[in-house]
């Protein structure tokens, strides 16, 4: 009744591959690609691979005939109590839902519902900025990823059909206190952003020009100034440098799930912050990006790009080849 997604009635809103001895997972997702042939203006070749998804295995019937289905990559932890406490007008006065300016892009707020306060209030976090603060995201990945009750999700992540789940002992009611609850969330609000690496080297200075002249500064803003945010003097007045504007794009019908999120339709994701993106190697282990992991760099990432994006995709194509390596090179100094 506020838009979030119904959930699956065997399966519930989150698909659960994993559980706990004594209870069947639910099933085995599994993706497939398909490599898809391009090519620069240069002439030289590259190759984008376009997922397919199924459910094998199903442990407690089929899907809803019709599910809508998004697959998600965990995304980067830092910064976030910056970005929460960055003034929702400063938010909001980059919406241009109605494109007045004619720029192509439309950048609008996602509202959505607040259950601590049972208030809508604006998204900011995930991929649909579908979660208003820290408190309710760190909660609800409790609850979706590891079936962990709190006294905001208090019940067991079971659907009716699931016996052996709703059977199964519990660790407390709820299973998390709320004095883990607050270390949680503090962690998630105050852990830093790397500083920038190499950001005097030439190639970088040159990426960094062509990272506006390519206007992708139109969506990942590179600039703002936090609020004040009670109990943490730290994170406010600040001025940040997160290259997100935490508004909903359309990315085009290439990247669309086709699965609305509240205000957010098939079409539309929040801008992702980009600091930090250079060490996702380090940290991760891999540089797969986007919503579903398809990009396997930084460069197939901006040739996903379509909708609001394609303006600038295009323009990245045609660039001379020291122009895109440079520009990536400042991409991964952030």
């Amino acid at each position: 009744e506020h838009g979030a997604p119904l959930p699956d009635p065997n399966y519930g809103a989150q698909f659960n591959p994993f559980a706990i001895l004594g209870v069947p997972a639910e099933g085995k997702p599994t993706v497939s690609y398909e490599e898809v042939a391009g090519s620069f203006h240069d002439g030289e070749s590259y190759s984008l691979r376009k997922p397919t998804y199924q459910f094998l295995d199903l442990s407690y019937g089929p899907l809803h005939p019709e599910v809508l289905v998004s697959p998600r990559v965990a995304q980067q932890i830092i910064g976030l109590g910056l970005l929460e406490a960055i003034q929702e007008s400063d938010i909001l006065k980059n919406a241009d839902e109605l494109d007045s300016d004619g720029d192509e892009v439309s950048g609008r707020p996602n509202y959505v519902w607040n259950s601590l306060i049972q208030k809508t209030q604006l998204g900011r976090f995930g991929w649909k900025a579908n979660q208003p603060n820290l408190a309710q995201q760190t909660l609800d990945a409790f609850l979706g990823d590891i079936g962990i009750t709190s006294f905001l999700s208090p019940d067991q992540n079971c659907t009716v059909v699931q016996s052996d789940c709703n059977a199964a002992i519990s660790g407390g009611a709820p299973e998390i206190s709320n004095e883990i609850v607050d270390r949680v969330i503090f962690y998630t609000k105050t852990l830093a952003v790397p500083a920038r690496r190499n950001l005097n080297a030439p190639e970088v200075v040159l990426g960094k020009k062509v990272f506006f002249q390519l206007r992708c500064d139109r969506c990942h803003q590179s600039e703002f100034k936090t609020g004040d945010l009670e109990g943490f003097p730290e994170l406010s007045q600040q001025t940040i440098r997160p290259y997100t504007d935490l508004l909903l794009h359309d990315m085009g019908p290439d990247l669309a799930d086709g699965r609305p999120d509240f205000l957010a339709n098939g079409n539309e994701w929040r801008t992702p912050p980009l600091w930090g993106i250079g060490l996702i190697s380090t940290v991760n282990g891999h540089t797969t990006l986007l919503h579903d992991g398809r990009a396997r760099n930084l460069q197939e990432a901006i040739l996903w790009h379509g909708g609001e994006a394609k303006a600038s995709r295009e323009a990245f194509r045609h660039l001379p080849k020291d122009q895109r390596e440079a520009l990536l090179r400042f991409l991964e100094s952030l």
